[in-house]
């Protein structure tokens, strides 16, 4: 438990209904007692109770009428006792309020995220759920939420920490094998620690192949619409918008620079980038824009190449795109199949923008190139940060060098070496073994 007692603003600055202000530390109710006068004391208060009354500054002017929630150690957020204040929601009185505490002497503004940090020091949550409450806080998307509120309940830290676990009991057998060496006593079955070993990396390259998905579902996908002038680029992000958001002509070359959009399908957040039809040009505010285009060609996750049946195949077009960006990654839409389908014409979804014939069938493919076939849409323990899959690499490699001294026969000393730092590796997922500098960086934000 630390000594000092902090507080900060636990909702958004801002103009609201109310402003929650939370302290957290043992002078927490001491502190509360010397400001706030209501029908009861908060030190002789129970915990999880709700108290009205009034907030007064040092000089006894009344600052405001307010609610005060009372949590004590360890049923509270951060495990410490604990206050939350709900005041009017006006900024100018959420900062008198701090203002007075920090003024007794006895609190201290909090850092950025030192209550989640707090909550991690005092075993209330591992690291990855810390981690995972910035998720939440974050989440665009019910894909990205739910991924985030499996991390904070637990399902990839009762995973690591199993295979943790497991990694750790072997150890112990090799290192106590070693102890009684002159003994000639056996406590470690040779092929049993390699099954075991070989069990762990499965379970691992598991996690490590979910990142993929984790991470579309995390920080959502990028998607380039790219074609000629006029093939309805723009009508087809008007379409999954619901809305006119570009503008729609049968001039060509009409957007000169990039309009982008945020849609959410089936949970999962993509990106829309409306760029200028590639073409040649001489109006150098088209060039520009379709400079942009090819950048964003660049950076893209997925392609939606559109063509259309008037001005059918765009073969030069296409082959141009692919230097940008591996086919893998192009969805060729053919539009306008209301005017003509023609069959010709190579594609992946046939559409028309304008009475929505397969777009349907667009939405399930961007669905799909986005996340594969493998969606994980209930409760499974997946990677989306990027520290968790090095921290998985490396305790995967760790396991390969055990692997390959167990085939080999070595000394259990190189093998023991080899499957603790594997251990460590994972502990460093949930924090069982983490420097400073990286818990602090994680916090911060």
């Amino acid at each position: 438990m630390r000594e000092d007692t902090i507080i900060a603003l636990a909702t958004p600055p801002g103009v609201g209904a109310i402003s929650v202000i939370r302290l957290s530390g043992i002078n927490s109710f001491l502190v509360t007692d010397l400001l706030f006068k209501g029908k009861q004391k908060i030190t002789d208060s129970k915990s999880h109770t709700i108290h009205y009354g009034d907030i007064f500054d040092h000089f006894g002017n009344h600052l405001d009428d307010v609610l005060v929630s009372v949590f004590r150690a360890p049923n509270s957020y951060t495990g410490e006792d604990s206050v939350e204040i709900s005041s009017h929601g006006n900024p100018l009185i959420a900062q008198k309020i701090i203002a007075e505490f920090i003024n007794t002497g006895k609190v201290r503004l909090a850092e950025p995220g030192e209550f989640t940090k707090r909550a991690f020091l005092n075993n209330r949550i591992d690291l990855s759920q810390a981690e995972a409450v910035a998720d939440i806080i974050h989440a665009r998307s019910d894909a990205s939420l739910r991924g985030a509120r499996n991390q904070l309940d637990g399902l990839l830290s009762k995973k690591v920490s199993k295979l943790r676990e497991s990694l750790i009991n072997a150890t112990s057998f090799i290192e106590l094998e070693l102890d009684f060496a002159e003994e000639d006593i056996e406590f470690v079955n040779v092929e049993e620690l390699l099954k075991k070993t070989d069990e762990i990396i499965i379970e691992i390259d598991s996690l490590l192949e979910s990142y993929n998905v984790g991470r579309v579902i995390r920080d959502g996908i990028n998607v380039a619409l790219v074609g000629k002038p006029n093939v309805g680029k723009s009508s087809i992000l008007n379409y999954l918008l619901k809305e006119s958001r570009s503008i729609v002509s049968e001039i060509p070359g009409t957007t000169r620079d990039i309009i982008r959009e945020e849609i959410s399908i089936e949970g999962i957040l993509f990106r829309l980038y409306d760029t200028a039809g590639l073409r040649q040009s001489n109006n150098p505010i088209e060039e520009e824009g379709i400079k942009r285009s090819r950048e964003v060609l660049r950076s893209a996750d997925l392609i939606l190449f559109v063509e259309d049946v008037q001005q059918g195949q765009s073969r030069d077009l296409f082959d141009e795109v692919l230097n940008f960006t591996a086919g893998d990654k192009i969805i060729r839409v053919l539009n306008k199949i209301d005017i003509a389908d023609d069959k010709s014409i190579e594609a992946d979804v046939r559409i028309s923008a304008k009475t929505g014939s397969g777009m349907k069938d667009l939405a399930k493919t961007l669905v799909q190139k986005a996340v594969g076939a493998n969606y994980y849409t209930e409760k499974t323990a997946i990677i989306s940060n990027i520290r968790h899959y090095n921290c998985l690499k490396n305790a995967r490699e760790s396991l390969l060098n055990a692997r390959e001294s167990i085939l080999k026969k070595v000394s259990g000393e190189f093998i023991s070496v080899d499957l603790r730092n594997a251990a460590i590796s994972l502990g460093e997922i949930i924090g069982e073994v983490t420097t400073d500098d990286i818990l602090n960086n994680i916090f911060m934000k």
